[in-house]
C-alpha cells in the first residue's frame, strides 16, 4: 500500500538536504514544533495542507513542486512508465479550456 503522508515526507526531507537547512531551521522557519516536522517528514503524521504551505515557503519551494514530485513518485511506485506533463483533454474539457496547458 502507497502511503501519500510516507511520500510527502519524503519529499519534504529532500527538499530540505537539497537546500542545506536543518530540521530545527525549517520548523522555526515555518513557525511548527520541531517533533511534529520530523514526524511528518518520517512519515507518521499527515500534515494539513496550512502546515504544507508553511513548510514549503520555509524551504523558498513552491508548494506545487513539492506536490508534483510526490505525484511523481507515487506514478513510479504504481509502475506507471511515464506521467503526463499536461492536464488529460478530458478533464480539461469538463472544467473549461482555461486550464489548457496546450
Amino acid at each position: 500500500m502507497i502511503l501519500v503522508r510516507q511520500e510527502i515526507g519524503d519529499v519534504l526531507r529532500d527538499f530540505r538536504l537539497q537546500k542545506g537547512r536543518t530540521l530545527r531551521q525549517v520548523a522555526s522557519k515555518a513557525s511548527v514544533a520541531l517533533g511534529y516536522l520530523s514526524e511528518v517528514e518520517r512519515g507518521q503524521k499527515e500534515a494539513s495542507s496550512e502546515i504544507l504551505a508553511s513548510v514549503a515557503e520555509a524551504l523558498d519551494v513552491p508548494i506545487s513542486t513539492i506536490m508534483r514530485e510526490v505525484g511523481d513518485r507515487i506514478s513510479v511506485l504504481e509502475g506507471l512508465s511515464t506521467f503526463p506533463d499536461v492536464v488529460p483533454d478530458d478533464l480539461v474539457a469538463s472544467v473549461g479550456p482555461e486550464l489548457s496547458l496546450h
